[in-house]
Protein backbone atom coordinates (compact mmCIF):
# COMPACT_ATOMS: atom_id res chain seq x y z
CA UNK A 1 0.00 0.00 0.00
CA UNK A 2 2.74 2.48 0.95
CA UNK A 3 4.50 1.84 -2.34
CA UNK A 4 1.34 2.53 -4.34
CA UNK A 5 0.76 5.77 -2.40
CA UNK A 6 4.36 6.82 -3.03
CA UNK A 7 4.02 6.02 -6.73
CA UNK A 8 0.96 8.28 -6.95
CA UNK A 9 2.69 11.08 -5.07
CA UNK A 10 5.82 10.98 -7.23
CA UNK A 11 3.84 10.79 -10.48
CA UNK A 12 2.32 14.15 -9.75
CA UNK A 13 -1.14 13.38 -8.44
CA UNK A 14 -4.25 14.93 -10.03
CA UNK A 15 -5.16 13.42 -13.38
CA UNK A 16 -1.95 11.40 -13.38
CA UNK A 17 -2.90 9.66 -10.15
CA UNK A 18 -3.56 5.95 -10.48
CA UNK A 19 -5.97 3.94 -8.37
CA UNK A 20 -4.93 0.97 -6.27
CA UNK A 21 -6.42 -1.44 -8.82
CA UNK A 22 -4.54 0.29 -11.66
CA UNK A 23 -1.28 -0.19 -9.76
CA UNK A 24 -2.17 -3.84 -9.22
CA UNK A 25 -2.85 -4.19 -12.96
CA UNK A 26 0.50 -2.60 -13.79
CA UNK A 27 2.29 -4.88 -11.34
CA UNK A 28 0.45 -7.88 -12.80
CA UNK A 29 1.86 -7.16 -16.26
CA UNK A 30 5.41 -6.83 -14.90
CA UNK A 31 5.02 -10.21 -13.19
CA UNK A 32 3.41 -11.75 -16.28
CA UNK A 33 6.28 -10.66 -18.54
CA UNK A 34 8.81 -11.99 -16.02
CA UNK A 35 7.04 -15.35 -15.79
CA UNK A 36 6.80 -15.55 -19.59
CA UNK A 37 10.55 -15.02 -19.92
CA UNK A 38 11.23 -17.65 -17.26
CA UNK A 39 8.88 -20.15 -18.92
CA UNK A 40 10.46 -19.68 -22.36
CA UNK A 41 13.94 -20.42 -20.98
CA UNK A 42 12.56 -23.22 -18.78
CA UNK A 43 11.02 -24.96 -21.80
CA UNK A 44 14.35 -24.81 -23.65
CA UNK A 45 16.11 -26.27 -20.60
CA UNK A 46 13.42 -28.93 -20.17
CA UNK A 47 14.00 -30.11 -23.74
CA UNK A 48 17.75 -30.30 -23.07
CA UNK A 49 17.53 -32.77 -20.21
CA UNK A 50 21.08 -34.10 -20.51
CA UNK A 51 22.61 -30.63 -20.29
CA UNK A 52 20.31 -29.55 -17.45
CA UNK A 53 21.05 -32.54 -15.22
CA UNK A 54 24.32 -34.17 -16.29
CA UNK A 55 26.14 -30.86 -16.75
CA UNK A 56 24.49 -28.48 -14.27
CA UNK A 57 22.46 -30.20 -11.53
CA UNK A 58 24.65 -33.32 -11.23
CA UNK A 59 27.88 -31.52 -12.10
CA UNK A 60 29.34 -31.76 -8.56
CA UNK A 61 29.01 -35.55 -8.74
CA UNK A 62 31.61 -35.82 -11.50
CA UNK A 63 35.22 -36.33 -10.44
CA UNK A 64 36.39 -33.88 -13.13
CA UNK A 65 34.23 -31.04 -11.76
CA UNK A 66 36.25 -27.78 -12.23
CA UNK A 67 36.39 -27.02 -8.49
CA UNK A 68 37.83 -30.46 -7.69
CA UNK A 69 40.50 -30.13 -10.38
CA UNK A 70 41.41 -26.61 -9.20
CA UNK A 71 41.73 -27.56 -5.54
CA UNK A 72 43.76 -30.64 -6.42
CA UNK A 73 46.23 -28.50 -8.37
CA UNK A 74 46.33 -25.94 -5.55
CA UNK A 75 47.12 -28.65 -3.01
CA UNK A 76 49.97 -29.99 -5.08
CA UNK A 77 51.33 -26.49 -5.72
CA UNK A 78 51.29 -25.77 -1.97
CA UNK A 79 53.18 -28.98 -1.23
CA UNK A 80 50.13 -30.67 0.32
CA UNK A 81 50.21 -33.60 -2.08
CA UNK A 82 46.82 -35.05 -2.99
CA UNK A 83 45.20 -34.06 0.31
CA UNK A 84 42.84 -31.64 -1.46
CA UNK A 85 42.04 -34.01 -4.31
CA UNK A 86 38.59 -35.58 -4.38
CA UNK A 87 38.80 -39.36 -4.35
CA UNK A 88 35.36 -39.85 -5.82
CA UNK A 89 31.65 -39.65 -5.01
CA UNK A 90 30.74 -42.63 -2.87
CA UNK A 91 26.96 -42.27 -2.53
CA UNK A 92 24.12 -43.10 -4.89
CA UNK A 93 21.06 -41.12 -5.90
CA UNK A 94 17.68 -42.74 -6.15
CA UNK A 95 14.12 -41.86 -7.09
CA UNK A 96 11.43 -43.52 -5.01
CA UNK A 97 8.08 -42.10 -6.09
CA UNK A 98 6.67 -42.74 -9.55
CA UNK A 99 6.28 -39.08 -10.53
CA UNK A 100 9.33 -37.70 -8.71
CA UNK A 101 11.78 -37.60 -11.64
CA UNK A 102 9.28 -35.81 -13.91
CA UNK A 103 8.36 -33.29 -11.21
CA UNK A 104 12.02 -32.69 -10.35
CA UNK A 105 12.73 -32.22 -14.06
CA UNK A 106 10.13 -29.44 -14.27
CA UNK A 107 11.29 -27.91 -10.97
CA UNK A 108 14.92 -27.84 -12.12
CA UNK A 109 14.02 -26.30 -15.49
CA UNK A 110 12.01 -23.53 -13.82
CA UNK A 111 14.66 -22.84 -11.17
CA UNK A 112 17.57 -22.63 -13.64
CA UNK A 113 15.35 -20.59 -15.98
CA UNK A 114 14.74 -18.11 -13.18
CA UNK A 115 18.48 -17.88 -12.53
CA UNK A 116 19.28 -17.24 -16.19
CA UNK A 117 16.66 -14.49 -16.62
CA UNK A 118 17.24 -12.96 -13.18
CA UNK A 119 18.53 -9.65 -14.67
CA UNK A 120 15.33 -9.29 -16.68
CA UNK A 121 13.14 -10.07 -13.65
CA UNK A 122 15.08 -7.50 -11.62
CA UNK A 123 14.70 -4.98 -14.46
CA UNK A 124 10.93 -5.51 -14.56
CA UNK A 125 10.72 -4.96 -10.80
CA UNK A 126 12.85 -1.83 -11.14
CA UNK A 127 10.57 -0.50 -13.88
CA UNK A 128 7.63 -0.81 -11.51
CA UNK A 129 9.38 0.76 -8.50
CA UNK A 130 11.44 3.49 -10.20
CA UNK A 131 8.49 5.90 -10.76
CA UNK A 132 8.33 6.23 -6.96
CA UNK A 133 11.74 7.94 -7.09
CA UNK A 134 12.58 11.47 -8.13
CA UNK A 135 14.74 11.93 -11.21
CA UNK A 136 17.76 12.81 -9.08
CA UNK A 137 17.23 9.70 -6.95
CA UNK A 138 16.98 7.49 -10.03
CA UNK A 139 20.31 8.82 -11.30
CA UNK A 140 21.95 8.09 -7.96
CA UNK A 141 20.95 4.42 -8.15
CA UNK A 142 21.62 4.14 -11.86
CA UNK A 143 22.95 0.72 -12.75
CA UNK A 144 21.21 -1.08 -9.89
CA UNK A 145 20.04 -3.87 -12.21
CA UNK A 146 23.56 -4.48 -13.54
CA UNK A 147 25.20 -4.31 -10.11
CA UNK A 148 22.52 -6.42 -8.42
CA UNK A 149 22.69 -9.07 -11.15
CA UNK A 150 26.50 -9.11 -11.11
CA UNK A 151 26.64 -9.60 -7.33
CA UNK A 152 24.00 -12.32 -7.49
CA UNK A 153 25.83 -14.26 -10.19
CA UNK A 154 29.19 -13.98 -8.44
CA UNK A 155 27.63 -15.33 -5.25
CA UNK A 156 25.74 -18.02 -7.14
CA UNK A 157 28.89 -19.25 -8.90
CA UNK A 158 30.82 -19.19 -5.62
CA UNK A 159 28.11 -21.27 -3.97
CA UNK A 160 27.82 -23.69 -6.89
CA UNK A 161 31.54 -24.23 -7.48
CA UNK A 162 32.90 -23.96 -3.93
CA UNK A 163 30.30 -24.37 -1.16
CA UNK A 164 27.84 -26.86 -2.69
CA UNK A 165 30.28 -29.47 -4.09
CA UNK A 166 32.37 -29.79 -0.93
CA UNK A 167 29.21 -29.92 1.15
CA UNK A 168 27.95 -32.74 -1.08
CA UNK A 169 31.26 -34.60 -0.70
CA UNK A 170 31.30 -34.28 3.08
CA UNK A 171 27.65 -35.17 3.70
CA UNK A 172 27.66 -37.83 0.99
CA UNK A 173 30.62 -39.65 2.49
CA UNK A 174 29.66 -39.19 6.14
CA UNK A 175 28.60 -42.39 7.90
CA UNK A 176 27.62 -43.07 11.49
CA UNK A 177 28.41 -46.75 10.89
CA UNK A 178 29.76 -48.91 8.02
CA UNK A 179 26.50 -50.83 8.29
CA UNK A 180 24.57 -47.82 6.97
CA UNK A 181 24.83 -47.13 3.24
CA UNK A 182 24.43 -43.64 1.80
CA UNK A 183 21.62 -43.64 -0.75
CA UNK A 184 19.93 -40.25 -1.10
CA UNK A 185 16.91 -39.08 -3.03
CA UNK A 186 17.44 -36.93 -6.10
CA UNK A 187 15.13 -34.32 -4.61
CA UNK A 188 17.24 -34.09 -1.43
CA UNK A 189 20.45 -33.72 -3.43
CA UNK A 190 19.00 -31.02 -5.70
CA UNK A 191 17.56 -29.06 -2.77
CA UNK A 192 20.98 -29.06 -1.08
CA UNK A 193 22.91 -27.90 -4.17
CA UNK A 194 20.33 -25.31 -5.25
CA UNK A 195 19.73 -24.07 -1.71
CA UNK A 196 23.42 -23.46 -1.00
CA UNK A 197 23.99 -21.86 -4.41
CA UNK A 198 20.98 -19.52 -4.22
CA UNK A 199 21.70 -18.63 -0.59
CA UNK A 200 25.23 -17.66 -1.58
CA UNK A 201 23.82 -15.51 -4.41
CA UNK A 202 21.54 -13.67 -1.98
CA UNK A 203 24.34 -13.21 0.59
CA UNK A 204 26.51 -11.55 -2.04
CA UNK A 205 23.85 -8.84 -2.39
CA UNK A 206 25.01 -7.59 1.04
CA UNK A 207 26.89 -4.50 -0.27
CA UNK A 208 23.80 -3.44 -2.24
CA UNK A 209 21.61 -3.82 0.84
CA UNK A 210 24.10 -1.79 2.87
CA UNK A 211 23.99 0.91 0.20
CA UNK A 212 20.24 1.40 0.62
CA UNK A 213 20.48 1.21 4.43
CA UNK A 214 23.19 3.87 4.32
CA UNK A 215 21.01 6.01 2.06
CA UNK A 216 18.21 5.75 4.62
CA UNK A 217 20.60 6.68 7.44
CA UNK A 218 20.13 3.36 9.22
CA UNK A 219 23.74 2.21 8.73
CA UNK A 220 26.93 4.29 8.54
CA UNK A 221 30.50 3.39 7.67
CA UNK A 222 31.55 4.39 11.20
CA UNK A 223 29.11 1.86 12.64
CA UNK A 224 30.43 -0.87 10.35
CA UNK A 225 34.04 -0.05 11.24
CA UNK A 226 33.22 -0.11 14.93
CA UNK A 227 31.89 -3.67 14.72
CA UNK A 228 34.50 -4.92 12.24
CA UNK A 229 36.06 -7.37 14.73
CA UNK A 230 32.66 -8.87 15.44
CA UNK A 231 32.04 -9.19 11.72
CA UNK A 232 35.07 -11.48 11.41
CA UNK A 233 33.64 -13.77 14.07
CA UNK A 234 30.22 -13.77 12.38
CA UNK A 235 31.81 -14.61 9.01
CA UNK A 236 33.73 -17.50 10.58
CA UNK A 237 30.57 -18.75 12.28
CA UNK A 238 28.54 -18.49 9.07
CA UNK A 239 31.32 -20.25 7.13
CA UNK A 240 31.32 -23.07 9.69
CA UNK A 241 27.56 -23.52 9.18
CA UNK A 242 27.50 -23.57 5.38
CA UNK A 243 30.63 -25.71 5.07
CA UNK A 244 30.04 -28.94 6.98
CA UNK A 245 33.61 -30.05 6.28
CA UNK A 246 35.54 -29.52 9.54
CA UNK A 247 38.89 -28.57 7.98
CA UNK A 248 40.08 -24.99 8.32
CA UNK A 249 41.08 -24.71 4.66
CA UNK A 250 37.52 -24.97 3.27
CA UNK A 251 36.16 -22.69 6.00
CA UNK A 252 38.83 -20.09 5.23
CA UNK A 253 37.98 -20.24 1.53
CA UNK A 254 34.38 -19.31 2.43
CA UNK A 255 35.27 -16.76 5.13
CA UNK A 256 37.53 -14.63 2.90
CA UNK A 257 34.85 -13.54 0.37
CA UNK A 258 32.26 -13.09 3.13
CA UNK A 259 34.51 -10.70 5.02
CA UNK A 260 35.51 -9.02 1.75
CA UNK A 261 31.81 -8.23 1.23
CA UNK A 262 31.77 -6.56 4.64
CA UNK A 263 34.77 -4.40 3.74
CA UNK A 264 33.16 -3.46 0.43
CA UNK A 265 30.05 -2.45 2.37
CA UNK A 266 32.17 -0.09 4.50
CA UNK A 267 33.52 1.56 1.35
CA UNK A 268 30.00 1.86 -0.08
CA UNK A 269 28.60 3.35 3.14
CA UNK A 270 31.50 5.81 3.34
CA UNK A 271 30.83 6.95 -0.22
CA UNK A 272 27.15 7.51 0.57
CA UNK A 273 28.08 9.52 3.68
CA UNK A 274 30.51 11.75 1.75
CA UNK A 275 27.88 12.44 -0.89
CA UNK A 276 25.36 13.37 1.79
CA UNK A 277 27.83 15.69 3.49
CA UNK A 278 28.72 17.32 0.17
CA UNK A 279 25.04 17.84 -0.66
CA UNK A 280 24.39 19.36 2.77
CA UNK A 281 27.33 21.77 2.35
CA UNK A 282 26.04 22.84 -1.05
CA UNK A 283 22.56 23.46 0.37
CA UNK A 284 23.99 25.56 3.20
CA UNK A 285 26.04 27.68 0.77
CA UNK A 286 23.12 28.24 -1.59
Amino acid sequence: MWLFELLNKRKGGGSAEMSFLEHIEELRWHIARSLLAIMVVAVVLFLNKAFLFDTIILGPMHNDFPAYTLFCKMGRALGMGDSLCVGGITFQLTSIELTSQFMIHMKAAFMVGLILVFPYVLWEFWKFVSPALYEKERKQVNGIVVIGSLLFYIGLLFGYYIIAPFTVIFLGSYQVSPLVNNIFSLDSYMDTVSGLSLTSGVVFEFPLIMYFLARLGIITDKFLKKYRKYAIVVCLFFAAIITPSPDMFSQTIVTIPLYALYEVSIVVAARVRRKKEKREREEMMS
